[in-house]
């Protein structure tokens, strides 16, 4: 708003004249200097007009515009959150960070059960507990630091014991209808986890997503499948198998989704809580590690005898395991890789968990899991080529290239820019 529009406004009275200029003697002179320094200065000028500018700009700011603009800056209304806050940029930014630890987390998975061929039960166990321990390390690192604060300390337990129960009960149900179930058939039914998110977040969030994103979400998954069981010609695929132990599988996808979406809701809850200001990725996974593991101990000899192994020999088991895992003893030669592998593994993980976690913060739980989703067919790719430890490679066959094509439609799709109209509307 202009100034002359302010000052002409009936509800403003008229500004008094102004005094007359001193009357000067005659034959006296007043120097250039001097009549300069009488005028106002143009930054006075300057500033007096942003000031009015300012107060008239308020005066028609409606209400709706001031109640939008303190929500994004408090970071806690709208699909994004602090993503939305920060801009795209640093979404997709951090989304391309996820596709490429995914993907280098899949291949080193591959060739860390190289030398740990024998001991995959071991692995799993080391990745649960000694995540706590990293975990709580950075923790107490960042606390002291002054990053992670007191009342994000204080935010409700209950929370990430219900995010470690999901974890366990979907790692326990997930082994238990994967030694029942043909290998290709597991990451076909694991797909699922993107459907039950899309349905766990309109539950649990009161989130709602348009036509084009649910279609994204179907195609992603349509494309995972078709990329998957493009190599799955070995007879039957699910011919010999009840509908119980996919059921099961299923359940377990539902399980982590769960999870996943509590997480969401733990950082916005949080930033409520917190007065703006979400919590460190670390104290979410840091309390729901550890909660995780604590079920994970107590389900451990359901666990070991899905795994074959009875809780009499599970001791026994560990020794053997920590010896591999450390290359240590008399199997040197079936070990051959470790401990670099197992490793790189666990820390290459641990850098995935950490980002996906992140990405979750700064945007959604389902955005994440589509990132993440991206690196199965790019993981497959990966994988067919010759590597170190694991030489030799595969040819992709035409099905697996429309799968991808397809999958990477749906993540377009999903991500179609939306008019201000229908976002104000959706939001």
């Amino acid at each position: 708003m202009s100034i002359s529009l302010l000052l002409s406004s009936p509800f403003t009275s008229p500004p008094p004249p102004p005094p007359p200029p001193p009357l000067l003697r005659r034959g006296t002179r007043r120097s250039p200097a001097s009549l300069q320094a009488s005028l106002p200065s143009p930054r006075r000028l300057s500033l007096a007009a942003a000031r009015v500018d300012g107060v008239g700009s308020w005066l028609v700011e409606t209400g709706a515009t001031r109640r939008a603009r303190a929500a994004a800056a408090v970071g806690v209304s709208g699909e994004a959150g602090d993503g939305e806050a920060g801009g795209g940029t640093g979404i997709a930014a951090a989304a391309a960070v996820t596709v490429v630890l995914a993907v280098m987390n899949r291949v080193l998975y591959k060739l860390a059960l190289v030398p740990m061929r024998n001991y995959p039960f071991f692995l799993a166990q080391v990745t649960t507990f000694g995540y706590v321990i990293v975990y709580f390390s950075i923790l107490f690192i960042r606390y002291h630091s002054g990053i992670v604060t007191k009342e994000m300390l204080a935010l409700p337990k209950s929370r990430f014991m219900l995010i470690g129960l999901l974890e366990a009960v979907g790692v326990a149900s997930g082994m238990a209808a994967a030694a029942m179930l043909p290998g290709p058939s597991i990451p076909v039914l694991s797909q699922s986890f993107l459907v039950w998110q899309l349905i766990l977040s309109v539950l649990i969030l009161g989130r709602k997503y348009r036509p084009n994103q649910i279609l994204g979400c179907l195609l992603v998954t349509t494309g995972v499948i078709l990329a998957v069981t493009s190599g799955a010609n070995g007879g039957p695929f699910l011919s010999d198998v009840k509908l119980f132990w996919p059921a099961v599988l299923m359940a377990s996808s539902a399980c982590h989704a769960g999870a996943s979406i509590i997480k969401e809701f733990v950082f916005i809850d949080g930033a409520k809580r917190l007065e703006g200001k979400r919590p460190d990725i670390f104290v979410v996974n840091s309390f729901g590690s550890g909660f995780q593991a604590l079920f994970v101990f107590l389900l451990l000899p359901f666990l070991s005898n899905l795994k074959g192994i009875p809780l009499a020999e599970l001791p026994a088991y560990i020794n053997r395991g920590a010896a591999c895992f450390l290359n240590i003893g008399g199997n040197l030669k079936d070990c051959h890789g470790a401990p670099l592998l197992p490793m790189l593994f666990i820390a290459m993980n641990m850098a995935f968990n950490i980002s996906v976690l992140n990405l979750v913060k700064m945007s959604t739980a389902l955005i994440a899991s589509l990132t993440a989703t991206l690196a199965v067919p790019l993981s497959i790719y990966v994988l067919s080529l010759p590597l170190p430890y694991a030489p030799g490679g595969t040819s992709l066959s035409t099905s697996f290239l429309a799968g991808a094509a397809i999958l990477v439609l749906g993540l377009l799709l999903y991500n179609l820019p939306q008019k201000p109209a229908d976002r104000t509307k959706t939001d």
